[in-house]
């Protein structure tokens, strides 16, 4: 292997982020192939290491983009399969990057933010509070699942009624959620409108992970933000300890240590304000061939500051924002094209029509309309087709949006 450079310019870490991230695996032919689907899948979920999940529907369940941006249309029976089928299952739900899908075989890594969570610490003020005061409403609530089987949290017998607050929790709802946290129960299943079904760990999860020794918080850490070195490509300190949500101590030091045996190589990037870490075996190709569309969500553009700083966009989630207020709109989607962000889009599933909205467009800053059109376009016809809508319609709104209207095949809505 050639040596590594101590500096790298901004368009060589924008490369080596976004071929980290799985957007230029043997082009974008591949992304119409599906042979071998649910392995492509599976094989993608392990190398970003976590998937973030999210319920809102506007376009499709957040947790379904990732895959959609790197693969193209795949069936998300696929994602179910591996996430809720049975003791082979590969990935498993906890809180990785907040509520997430994991492989399975990273559930020891996180047994020190269980053991935390068992203790309080780490955990909602409140939700710990409940787990002081009602541990034996919540021995009970385990007992009843280990007895009765996999069971969501309207099904206890324990479901008393919230009063305001806590999102309306039950204390039964809370009582699981608290032995989600530790650790002692874990998501068998999803039903209906997305609503977690819980049963004991050990037995949802394949039985040698289960087994598998516990490692001491010091080398979990370690691993983790070895991982996510390998998952980002290059990052700084702050980035590679944001990916697994870590603490600023046990970080620093495991970054320490990485260095220190080779797997993280420390770099400056032109742009950067801090120091940065290129991950030893990150690849550095010369050209990304990519394009997609990303979810608000997606482990390329969650770190906000880091976004900004690789590819100069300045992006917000902005659902919880007044419509008055909003900049770009409610579910709004980045366009990587190649290694830049060249647009964004304000995409809705009208499934009653069966079109996919574009509420609005916009150009990024140095962007030109005619480079991005037709990419943008024919990505926008493809998620329709996955999503099994029959057109895609042109709302005019964005200094993008009366180009891509004029797409071939495109329309403007009657909302």
């Amino acid at each position: 292997m050639p040596p590594r450079p101590e500096k790298l310019s901004l368009r060589q870490a924008r490369r080596i982020a976004v071929a980290a991230q799985g957007f230029d695996l043997d082009g974008l032919s591949r992304r119409e192939d599906h042979a071998g689907e649910r392995r492509r899948l599976k094989r993608m979920a392990e190398s970003l290491g976590v998937i973030q999940i999210d319920s809102v529907n506007v376009v499709a369940r957040a947790h379904t983009l990732p895959g959609f941006s790197r693969l193209g249309p795949y069936d998300t029976a696929d994602l179910d399969a591996l996430a809720y089928g049975g003791r082979r299952r590969a990935l498993f739900e906890y809180w990785g990057h907040e509520a997430s899908y994991l492989p399975v075989a990273l559930q020891p890594l996180f047994r020190w933010r269980m053991e935390r969570a068992r203790r309080g610490e780490g955990i909602y003020t409140g939700l710990a509070q409940f787990g002081r005061e009602r541990a034996d409403l919540i021995e009970a609530v385990r007992r009843e699942i280990e007895t009765d089987g996999p069971k969501a949290a309207g099904e206890l017998s324990h479901d008393h009624r919230g009063e305001g607050g806590w999102w309306g929790w039950s204390e039964g709802k809370r009582a699981v959620e608290w032995l989600f946290w530790a650790g002692i129960v874990t998501t068998a299943t999803r039903r209906g409108a997305f609503e977690r079904v819980y049963d004991l760990t050990e037995r949802v999860l394949p039985r040698a992970v289960v087994e598998t020794p516990t490692p001491p918080e010091p080398e979990a850490l370690r691993e983790l933000v070895r991982l996510s070195s390998l998952a980002l490509g290059i990052a700084t300190e702050r980035c590679l300890r944001d990916y697994y949500r870590l603490g600023v101590a046990g970080a620093r030091q495991a970054v320490a240590e990485l260095v220190e045996s080779g797997d993280l190589i420390p770099v400056t990037v032109a742009g950067f304000r801090n120091p940065a870490y290129l991950a030893k075996d990150a690849r550095m190709p010369r050209r990304v061939e990519a394009r997609a569309l990303l979810a608000p969500f997606d482990p390329l553009v969650w770190q906000r500051e880091r976004t900004e700083a690789l590819f100069g966009a300045r992006i917000r989630l902005e659902i919880y924002t007044p419509a008055d207020k909003r900049s770009h709109g409610y579910y709004v989607l980045p366009f990587l094209l190649g290694d830049t962000l060249a647009a964004r889009v304000d995409l809705k599933a009208d499934r009653a029509r069966s079109r996919l909205l574009v509420l609005a467009a916009h150009l990024e800053e140095g962007a030109q309309a005619p480079a991005v059109v037709e990419p943008l376009a024919a990505e926008l016809r493809l998620m329709a087709r996955w999503l099994g809508l029959d057109d895609v319609a042109v709302t005019p709104r964005g200094d993008l949006a009366a180009a891509l209207a004029a797409a071939p095949g495109f329309a403007s809505p009657r909302l």
